[in-house]
């Protein structure tokens, strides 16, 4: 290659292992090419496999399957009332959006010609579902479940998920309402009988992310990729400034990997690095991250010093949680998802959000990305980092709370730690967690004065299909309001916690990267949030982080593998 020493030669490397990696691996393997992918931790997956897993693809074929109308028209009238209405955000550009409407459907299709086993969320409604173009049923692809021991060896090198029980995301959702309904229980048998069956017939269920990047794995592996763990990239090597390889630590010495089409970025964002949180995102920390170890940003300052053009690095993808003792991010191994309360719980019936001085300030439903925005924006003003989670027994008695069942004992210890707060009235609660009492206990009567008329006047709380799809839809009229007024009365702090940054380099409609003067940079490729993200500052709905992700890989490798409309 022009001159250049290698160790190796691949047609094409890869760096990281997440959402989009695999993808763009198989387009290169469908085209006969050789790939590697440089995993820099000790596990397979990246966030993506923690994660929910799940992917926002617009006119999807499992939608036209089910009957569940939809077009590449009305997906662009969303993107344009969502992502579309972004502000300096140079990762949303129109021909990007279109793109990716253009282009998500096709790489589900070509996933599941190389027998990736997806489906359609049976009802996951976009997060703005009441703009223009927005589907109710839902756009949201996800795979079946996976039993890991098909990869053999490789099993113990899949990152797990967060979640501990073999069920589809619409099972779980049904599994959080066992105490208001028959089907909930009956679910909850299901599921259960389920993981009894895997037990005896030697199965070893994963699900959500876990169960895509599983997948997405046994594929790799059976197409012939090359995949390493504990190999980080150091640098990228150079010559007539484009990249053609890449340099990794192999035995205490530098080894140098060629990448005849170029070399893709797929390695995080900068999530678990606070200083680069303060550069960008002052006010927010590592405490409060649920990706995993490798989302250090070091990539994205790497593509920075080529030239790379950076955009959105002031945003996240904020999941608001509450954090019992034990589960914070420690050594860098992510948030205890298992264990925190997050958006479902605040969209509940029974509870609202209230800044530190008291007072409600959000609907605390949709999306939650924007949750997170409006907290950051509340507390310029307003002491609101964290937040006040306010609840009363009627709330303890029907739902999960912080991986404990309804109406179960709390453990002391968060009483005793002060991480959940009881009282038994509204005015001696807020006395515990130093707010005016009389503020609070206004803010709960104007809340409940609108439960009893029926709407949230204020905030628009329920008003979207997707506030009641978070809510219980057993309780009615409203599945999301429900008055606060049965002691003890309950607070706990609201984090604006993230799974994710969501800016980095700027690329193309081919996921090549740019430079501040638009200009390419030869041969290096990038996607997911090692990227500033093509939906600008919206999350439109459940997957709009993963389904870029492998979108945008899957364009990279169509066109570093000049496989044009082949695929």
């Amino acid at each position: 290659m022009g001159g250049i020493t290698f160790d190796e030669v691949f047609d094409f490397v890869v760096v990281g292992s997440g959402g989009g990696s695999m993808c763009a691996a198989l387009v290169m393997r469908k085209q006969g090419k050789s790939v590697v992918i440089l995993e820099k931790t000790d596990l397979i997956g990246g966030t993506t496999s923690r994660s929910g897993g799940v992917m926002w693809i617009p006119d999807n074929r499992f939608m036209k399957q089910d009957g569940v109308a939809d077009s590449p028209e009305q997906a662009m009238l969303y993107m344009e009332a969502t992502a579309g209405q972004s502000v300096d955000a140079p990762g949303s550009t129109l021909e990007k959006r279109q793109a990716y409407v253009a282009h998500a459907p096709r790489m589900i299709d070509f996933l599941v010609e190389q027998g990736i086993k997806l489906r359609r969320a049976p009802s996951w409604p976009d997060y703005y579902d009441d703009r223009p173009g927005g589907s109710v049923p839902g756009r949201t692809v996800l795979a079946d479940l996976f039993d890991v021991n098909e990869l053999g060896e490789w099993k113990h090198k899949l990152r797990p998920n967060f979640m501990s029980i073999p069920a589809y995301h619409s099972e779980a959702f049904e599994i959080s309402t066992f105490k208001s309904s028959l089907k909930g229980k009956l679910m909850m048998l299901k599921v259960g009988l389920r993981a009894a069956a895997a037990k005896i017939t030697g199965k070893s269920w994963t699900q959500a992310g876990g169960a895509l990047q599983g997948r997405m794995l046994q594929a790799s592996l059976n197409a012939g990729v090359d995949l390493r763990v504990n190999s980080a990239v150091k640098g990228f090597i150079m010559q007539d400034g484009a990249v053609k390889g890449v340099v990794i630590d192999r035995d205490g010495r530098d080894w140098r990997i060629g990448g005849r089409l170029g070399v893709l970025v797929n390695a995080g964002g900068f999530a678990q690095n606070q200083a680069m949180r303060d550069r960008y995102i002052p006010g927010t920390s590592v405490e409060w991250t649920a990706t995993t170890p490798g989302d250090t940003g070091e990539m994205i300052e790497t593509m920075e010093g080529l030239g790379a053009a950076l955009a959105q690095m002031n945003e996240r993808v904020g999941n608001q949680m509450t954090i019992p003792p034990g589960a914070a991010n420690t050594n860098g191994q992510g948030v205890d998802l298992g264990r925190v309360s997050g958006q479902m719980n605040y969209s509940k019936p029974h509870s609202i959000v209230v800044d530190q001085s008291g007072v409600r300030y959000m609907n605390e439903g949709g999306s939650y990305m924007a949750f997170c925005q409006n907290m950051l924006k509340r507390n310029e003003t307003v002491p609101a980092i964290p937040s006040w989670w306010i609840s009363d027994e009627q709330s303890m008695r029907k739902y999960l709370f912080c991986g404990t069942m309804p109406g179960t004992k709390k453990p002391q210890e968060w009483y005793d730690s002060g991480f959940l707060v009881r009282a038994d009235t509204v005015a001696e609660l807020a006395a515990k967690i130093d707010v005016e009492p009389a503020v609070l206990t206004a803010t709960v009567d104007r809340f409940n004065d609108a439960v009893r008329l029926g709407r949230d006047d204020e905030f628009k709380r329920g008003a979207r299909a997707y506030d009641e799809w978070l809510g219980d839809h057993y309780h009615q009229p409203s599945n999301t309001l429900g008055t606060i007024k049965e002691g003890p009365f309950y607070a706990a702090r609201v984090w604006p916690g993230d799974v994710g940054t969501y800016g980095g380099v700027v690329t193309d409609v081919h996921a090549r990267v740019l430079r501040e003067d638009g200009a390419v940079i030869e041969g290096l490729y990038a996607t997911g949030v090692s990227t500033a993200s093509v939906m600008g500052r919206f999350y439109p709905g459940a997957g709009s982080s993963v389904g870029p992700s492998f979108v945008f890989g899957y364009l990279a490798a169509r066109h570093a593998a000049n496989a044009g409309n082949s695929l």
